[in-house]
This record gives structure tokens, sequence and C-alpha cells, in this order.
């Protein structure tokens, strides 16, 4: 009596494993987890792992133009980082598809400080946010994420999209760049300015800087008008930089 050779029944498994996740991974639009797609072709996480691994080696090695990259807890196709000037030259010519200066810097500043309110991001950059803010929640780069128990300010953090679009698979691999930000200490003397004068009982019950938000985005000391990327105005406070 003979048995099936194994390795054999293995190979072939792990053979028509590959095919079937570059189909999965080619029609999905976002990241898709390693767990995910074992479910979806019945074969075990361990194999669905080696088998991607694998993949990614051989666009590597063969220098295609795409990548299989492991982002936002994921796995997707990707275009290979020297060739993205050519992709962006085809994608993006005459399109207003890249986010302003300020949109840019009020972002870095809710990745670093998240979760923050809007009145705190502006306490930061210097200027009202509120419309820039409205700008990065629409695209998907930023959400709402709860209230402040103090103030009852809505509270900001990145989102998944956020780290898929930058390429990484968490907050903890971003840059240190948090250091060039402005101290708590320091942003808390311009919400002030941004909040307007407290009265001394409410400054006394309030917690540390760290712990307390903001209702409110729009400077009472006044200042002159601007025009953000989304067509709304935004307040500039008076005497203080962007």
């Amino acid at each position: 009596m003979t048995t099936p050779a194994a390795p054999e029944t293995l190979e072939v498994a792990l053979a028509e494993l590959r095919p079937a996740l570059e189909a999965i991974l080619m029609v999905s639009d976002q990241p898709v987890d390693h767990v995910v797609l074992a479910s979806a072709v019945g074969h075990p996480v361990a194999d669905v792992e080696a088998a991607l691994t694998a993949l990614a080696e051989e666009y590597d090695a063969q220098r295609r133009g795409f990548e299989l990259r492991r982002v936002a807890g994921g796995w997707r196709y990707s275009t290979r980082e020297e060739l993205a000037p050519v992709v962006e030259a085809f994608v993006l010519d005459g399109q207003q598809a890249r986010l302003t200066q300020a949109a840019l810097e009020t972002l870095a500043v809710v990745a670093y400080r998240q979760p923050v309110s809007r009145a705190r991001v502006s306490a930061i950059r210097g200027v009202s946010v509120d419309g820039v803010m409205r700008t990065l929640v629409t695209r998907g780069l930023v959400e709402e994420a709860g209230q402040d128990p103090e103030s009852g300010a809505h509270l900001y953090r990145t989102t998944t999209y956020f780290l898929e679009r930058i390429g990484i698979r968490s907050l903890d691999e971003l840059p240190e760049l948090a250091p060039y930000l402005p101290e708590m200490d320091d942003v808390a003397d311009e919400l002030a300015r941004v909040e307007g004068p407290r009265p001394a009982a409410v400054d006394e019950a309030l917690p540390a800087p760290d712990d307390r938000g903001s209702t409110g985005g729009t400077s009472s000391t006044g200042g002159t008008t601007t025009t953000d990327e989304t067509g709304e105005t935004d307040e500039t406070t008076e005497g203080t930089g962007a």
C-alpha cells in the first residue's frame, strides 16, 4: 500500500495559493489583512504569510514597476517608490489633488498631538483651522475621536487611510518630528490667546494642558480673514505666526 507524497501535494497547494492571493489583492482598493486573505483562500495563516513574503521578494528581485507592501495592518500593491514621479506626472498633472501647505501643517499637528481639539491645533499653528479640518475629514485623513471630558470639545485623530497614504503600519513609525512642535506649556499660552480671558476660578479648576481641550476655534482677539483651499474663511490671530 502506497501513500501520497505529502510534499508534492503541499507544493501544488502553494503554487495555486500565490495566484489566488494576487487576484484578490489586485481587485482590492485597500490593504487586506493576512487573516482575511487566509480565510478567503482557505489556507493556514502561516502559509499565506509565507506566500505573501515570497511574492514581495519575487517582485523586488524582478524590479517590477509595482511592489507588494505591508501597510496600515494589511497587504496591498503599490507603485515602486523610484517610479513615483512618473506616475505622479501621469495621474496628477493639471489636477488639484495635493493638499495645501496649510492642510499639510494641520495634518502634521493632528498626527503628533492626537487626539486633539481644533482649538488646540489653532493654538499651535496660530490660525483658525476650521476650514482645513473639514477638508482633512472630507478626504478621510482625519476623523472625530470623541469629546474632551472637561470642555466637551470634539477631538480629532488620524485615520487608517492616513497610515496607508504615507506608507506606514502604525503611528509608532512616524518620524521623530514631535520635538519641533511647540511644547504644551507654550500651546497653553497660545490657547489662552485663542479663547480669550478666563475667570480665575475656572483656570484653577482646569487640569494640566495635556488633558485639556477647547470648544472654540475662532479667535476672540480679532484678526485678518484669509481663504483656505476649501473656499471657506479662516481668521488669523493677531501677533501670532503660522
